[in-house]
């Protein structure tokens, strides 16, 4: 219940951070072997977010940073194109947003990494009404750290 609850707040808060952009994200990253783990930098965009490239189950996904949502959470069109089993009929009530309850599906991720820091068997949702995907506590405390200092953040 509790985990739910929290759920419901972090999609809210998500949701409501998420609302469409006309910048296209553009992280700064440092660049490291194939298959290696490095520190990754990020700068803040003008709109107040921080974005990664993250690999999910094989493939890219640009994510926002949201250290405030309890999962990994997957717009509808993400989660196709990631060829994630799932029908919109199985969709039910998994959270409350600004403009009333949000509907999706709780799901796992096999694998989520950015810049070889690798999490397995991720905790994640796919959401309708949601325009990009979030990274959020499923992922970031199972790093080696994750720090922000003013306009940058560090993930290691």
């Amino acid at each position: 219940m509790q985990k739910a609850l929290i759920l419901v707040v972090a999609l809210g808060t998500g949701i409501g951070l998420m609302w469409p952009s006309a910048q296209s994200p553009a992280p700064v990253r440092e660049s490291a072997a194939a298959g290696e783990a490095k520190e990754t930098l990020l700068k803040r965009r003008s709109d107040g977010h921080f974005y990664v490239d993250a690999e999910v189950n094989g493939e890219l996904v640009n994510f926002v940073i949201d250290t405030g949502a309890t999962d990994v959470v997957l717009p509808v069109g993400t989660a196709r194109r990631l060829a994630i089993p799932f029908s919109e009929d199985e969709f039910v009530v998994i959270g409350r947003g600004a403009s009333g309850p949000v509907r999706g599906k709780v799901i796992r991720l096999d694998k989520v990494s950015v810049d070889g820091k690798e999490v397995r068997n991720v905790d994640a949702a796919i959401a309708e009404g949601l325009d990009q995907p979030l990274l959020g506590q499923a992922y970031l405390p199972r790093i080696s750290s994750v720090e922000m200092s003013k306009d940058q953040m560090r993930l290691q």
